[in-house]
């Protein structure tokens, strides 16, 4: 297992980059579930356990501009045909340093194992915890090299009231870091828009590759 890639996540969230020079890193996994590539400006990082010379070929055979190679469909679809992972889609990352004190929101912990929300957060994230809102939920888990990370969900009929900027900001009140993650797809504006509202800021994309 490699911490590089924790590493660099926490540098980042502090708002230490990689160098924008146009260079990929590779890099081993943080866990046998974690694999995938994660870009900022000019600089990606491809994190897995396959052969690094290997990976560097199928980048430099991949017709793209050099800066898009690892977040190419044609490499994305190259490792996951030798992997035998699946992949979602390519997401945007955000982070926001936590905030003190509780919540404002009213919430309820979900603690049953068999709650959809639970049974599928469990999948991807470990010491996963679920409030309840009226109209929402609110997701904490550690994902991706062990950071914290949440989601939201808010019923259709509770949507337009501003329910998801309170449960995201809720996240950062608590979580047991000093930083919290979020993922959203770029083409979910209003995540997007309800997450930036929040606190949160962007600072690459990332694409994930699961296990089968």
């Amino acid at each position: 297992m490699s911490r590089a890639l924790a590493e660099i996540l926490a540098a980042a969230a502090r708002g230490e980059f990689p160098p924008p020079d146009g260079s990929i890193t590779v890099i081993g996994q943080p866990s046998v579930r974690d694999a995938g590539v994660v870009a900022f400006t000019a600089h990606s990082v491809v994190f897995t356990d396959e052969d690094p010379e290997w990976v560097r070929a199928e980048l430099a055979a991949t017709a793209s501009d050099r800066l898009a190679a690892a977040m190419n469909p044609v490499f994305l679809a190259a490792v996951l045909a030798r992997t035998g992972r699946s992949m979602h889609t390519i997401d945007l990352v955000t982070v926001a340093d936590t905030l003190p004190g509780r919540p404002g929101l009213e919430l309820r912990e979900i603690e049953d194992p068999e709650h959809p929300r639970v049974a599928r957060a469990l999948k991807f994230r470990d010491g996963v915890r679920v409030w309840a809102a009226d109209g929402g939920v609110l997701v904490l888990g550690r994902g991706l090299a062990g950071r914290w990370e949440a989601a939201i969900e808010v019923d259709e009929q509770a949507r337009g009231r501003g329910l998801g900027v309170e449960l995201a900001v809720a996240a950062r009140h608590l979580v047991p870091d000093s930083v919290v993650w979020a993922q959203q797809s770029p083409g979910n504006a209003r995540s997007v828009r309800t997450f930036q509202a929040a606190g949160f800021r962007p600072v690459g994309s990332e694409a994930l590759f699961e296990a089968g």
